[in-house]
């Protein structure tokens, strides 16, 4: 089930409101728990079923670390096995059965060919498992911590706001609101108002900028000039951020309606200067969770220049090789990882003292390149799509119009604002006039413009436009 569904906004989340504000508070948890696998059910009961034994086995390894004295690293590394087996079988076994082949084929034209598993990716295994993964770290680092509970336990991995595509939530994070939290009405409006942003972001402008990156990208790279591939992957630039920054409004708006503060996953990285600075702006769970559990563990920088240099490699090969189980992902690691050993060399400091267009010139220019690997899957048509955009090989005739009316420039226009912090300053100065709070016209107008957010966002929906997040493939 889908957040930008009518089925969502209509009949799940209404039900699973009043179901949970009439319900004793004892038994408020037992109900999100429940709606939780609901949820996760309407995609198919198989993939439920996965989750729930992912969840009783996770449990019963935390205890064991919990109580255990002498053993707790033996129980800890069982987990880890035990998750990064559990994502490998779904994901990645047909990655190395189709690349055993290949290899097998250049070596003899008589090899006896793997047969690939025919699996389906259950939705959100890439999160949920991480999330168990972070949960056996912390109280394998944490032991002195109450007792575990399993509804507790069980509802951190199924909460469904972020399961399926985050942000990855820490227990330490979550598990005091888990045990108690205040639900408020400023709460309540305050998520209500950020999943109507989500909504939008996702439905009118992800959307609109998949439809334009969608048919450039898709088209014969022979046939697309210069200019229009640049069109293409800016267009895509924004329908992933806004695609992707979108699901974690919501998620974070359907949390705060049920009490819940989950931690921000997005900072404006399109403003970066850097691409150390990308990643402190982007997918801020995820890269927080490689650097706490993957690059500190293996040394991070204690271990001299080398040394550092090959665990920001390895941390990025895996970040990309997370993403999903082809070439083209861990291509896109590779060069982000390439590309901030670079700035540790040094470069960071000549990107500080050069103008703010030029360094953010540079930062998006990597990240555009990037998006290319991160969108084509086929390796070749990824590298001539980049020699487009330097003007390799012969151009069409098509233009700007053809992929452009007055709707798609407005979208178009309206991401490259919304890609900035202009909107929080137009706040801040609402703000100061208002002697620290918002002086009732800007919340007249911000109002307004929430409601016409939402009726866009439902008509369109309503017009049978389907277009499931990009990360829920991951």
């Amino acid at each position: 089930m889908l957040f930008s569904s009518l089925e969502f906004i209509f009949v799940f989340l209404p039900i699973i409101l009043i179901f949970y504000y009439i319900i004793p508070r004892k038994s408020k948890n037992y109900v999100l728990f429940i709606f939780s696998l609901l949820f996760y059910a309407w995609g198919g009961v198989s993939y439920t079923l996965i989750l729930i034994f992912s969840i009783i086995i996770n449990y019963i390894l935390v205890k064991q670390i919990w109580k255990s004295t002498n053993y707790k690293k033996k129980w800890l590394i069982t987990g880890l096995i035990f998750n990064i087996t559990l994502i490998f079988i779904f994901k990645y076994l047909n990655f190395f059965i189709g690349n055993f082949n290949d290899v097998g084929l250049l070596i003899n034209d008589n090899f006896k060919l793997l047969p690939e598993a025919n699996i389906i990716l259950p939705l959100g295994i890439s999160f949920f498992t991480f999330q168990q993964m972070s949960l056996l770290w912390d109280v394998y680092r944490k032991p002195q911590r109450q007792k575990l509970k399993f509804l507790n336990t069980a509802l951190y991995i199924s909460f469904f706001p972020q399961l399926i595509a985050g942000p990855i939530v820490r227990y330490d994070d979550i598990i005091n609101q888990i045990k108690n939290r205040t639900e408020t009405i400023s709460l309540i409006t305050s998520g209500i108002q950020r999943f109507i942003l989500g909504l939008f972001k996702k439905i009118i402008l992800a959307n609109t900028c998949a439809s334009i990156a969608d048919s450039i990208i898709d088209n014969d790279i022979s046939d697309i000039s210069t200019p229009l591939a640049w069109l293409g992957i800016i267009s895509y630039a924004f329908q992933i951020y806004f695609d992707f920054s979108g699901y974690s409004d919501m998620a974070i708006g359907l949390g705060r309606m049920f009490g819940f503060r989950i931690l921000e996953n997005f900072n404006f990285p399109y403003i970066s200067r850097s691409i150390k600075e990308f990643w402190r702006r982007w997918h801020i769970s995820l890269s927080s969770w490689f650097r706490d559990y993957v690059y500190i563990p293996i040394g991070g920088n204690r271990n001299g220049p080398y040394k550092t240099y090959f665990n920001l490699f390895l941390v990025f090969v895996l970040t990309g090789f997370w993403h999903g189980a082809t070439w083209s992902f861990i291509i896109w690691g590779i060069f982000h990882g390439l590309f901030l050993i670079i700035e540790r060399l040094g470069f960071d400091k000549i990107l500080k003292r050069l103008p703010k267009i030029v360094s953010w010139s540079y930062a998006m220019l990597v990240v555009l390149i990037g998006w290319v690997f991160f969108r084509i899957e086929n390796i070749s048509d990824a590298y001539n799509y980049t020699c487009k955009l330097f003007g390799g090989g012969p151009s069409s005739d098509v233009s700007f119009i053809h992929y452009l009316d007055r709707e798609r420039l407005f979208v178009l226009i309206l991401a490259a604002v919304s890609s900035s912090t202009i909107f929080y300053k137009v706040k801040d100065i609402a703000l100061f006039y208002g002697k620290g709070k918002l002086n009732i016209p800007f919340v007249i107008i911000k109002d307004i413009i929430l409601v016409i957010m939402l009726f866009s966002s439902v008509l369109y929906i309503n017009s049978g436009s389907y277009n499931p997040f990009i990360y829920f493939r991951f």
